[in-house]
C-alpha cells in the first residue's frame, strides 16, 4: 500500500493506492499536513511505502512522520523515472511535470500524449509514443493574468474567474474586456497548441489538469480528456517503478 503526497504552496494533495487503485483520496491545508498524513497512517496500518512531491518547503516534522513509518522516496530530478527524459535542463523541470508525464506513459502508453496543466502556470508537456519526454511550453495562468493587469496598470480592477459572465465579442465594458481578455486568451491559446501538436503528430490523446482544468474545458473547442487523480496516478507511478 502507497501514500502519495503532492505538497503545494497552499494546499497538499494526499493519495492512498493500494497498487494501481485509489482508495482515497484527501486535500489539506499545508501547514496541516503532518496531522492528516499521522491520521491516514492510523488508518491504514498497511501502508509501507510514500513518495513526497513538493513544490513548496516541506516541514520537518512531515519528513520525520514518512520516514519513521514508511520507506519515503522524495522525488527530484534525479529521481529515476519510467520515461526517457530529453528536457535539456533536467535540473529545472518541476516535479508536477515530471509526475504528469510518468502518469501519460502508465496511462497512455504507445500513444503521443500532451498533457495541460491549467493551475498558477499553464505547463504543455508532450510525451511520445514511445516513451520519451519531449518538453512543452509555460505560460501565465488565469490568476496570474488578472493579478498582471491589475498590478501592471493605474486603473484596471482586480477580478477573478468567479465573476466571469461575458459570453459575446466584442465586450462592451472594461470588466468584460478584461474577463474575455483572460479568458478567451487561454482558450485560443490551449486551441492553438492543440491544433500544432495535431498536425505535427498522429493519435494524439490530450489530457487537461490542473486547478482551472474544469473551467476552461468547457470553452476549449478541442475535444479534451480531464481525468481524476491523474497527477497523484503519475506518482504512484514513479513509487512503484522505483519499488520494481
Amino acid at each position: 500500500m502507497n501514500l502519495i503526497i503532492d505538497v503545494g504552496n497552499t494546499f497538499t494533495k494526499i493519495a492512498i493506492f493500494q497498487e494501481a487503485e485509489v482508495l482515497q483520496e484527501k486535500q489539506v491545508i499545508t501547514a496541516d499536513t503532518t496531522q492528516l498524513i499521522k491520521e491516514i497512517l492510523q488508518k491504514f496500518p498497511k501502508i509501507e511505502h510514500s513518495i513526497l512531491a513538493a513544490v513548496a518547503e516541506v516541514s520537518q516534522s512531515t519528513l520525520e512522520v514518512l520516514q519513521k513509518n514508511t520507506k519515503l522516496l522524495l522525488l527530484n530530478a534525479q529521481t529515476k523515472v519510467p520515461f526517457t527524459n530529453n528536457y535539456h535542463s533536467q535540473g529545472s523541470l518541476g516535479i508536477d511535470r515530471i509526475a504528469l508525464a510518468a502518469a501519460a506513459v502508465a496511462q497512455f502508453p504507445k500513444r503521443n500524449v500532451l498533457v495541460i496543466d491549467a493551475g498558477t502556470c499553464i505547463t504543455y508537456d508532450f510525451i511520445e509514443k514511445n516513451g520519451v519526454y519531449q518538453g512543452g511550453a509555460i505560460s501565465p495562468g488565469v490568476k496570474m493574468r488578472y493579478l498582471a493587469l491589475h498590478n501592471f496598470t493605474a486603473k484596471l480592477p482586480l477580478l477573478t474567474r468567479e465573476t466571469f459572465e461575458i459570453e459575446n465579442s466584442p465586450a462592451k465594458t472594461t470588466v468584460e474586456n478584461i474577463h474575455l481578455g483572460v479568458v478567451q486568451g487561454i482558450v485560443f491559446e490551449i486551441d492553438g497548441f492543440i491544433n500544432q501538436y495535431k498536425n505535427d503528430f498522429s493519435n494524439l490523446t490530450v489530457i487537461f489538469t490542473g486547478g482551472d482544468a474544469e473551467f476552461l474545458s468547457k470553452k476549449v473547442k478541442n475535444s479534451i480528456f480531464v481525468p481524476q487523480n491523474f497527477l497523484s496516478k503519475g506518482l504512484n507511478h514513479i513509487l512503484e517503478y522505483n519499488n520494481s
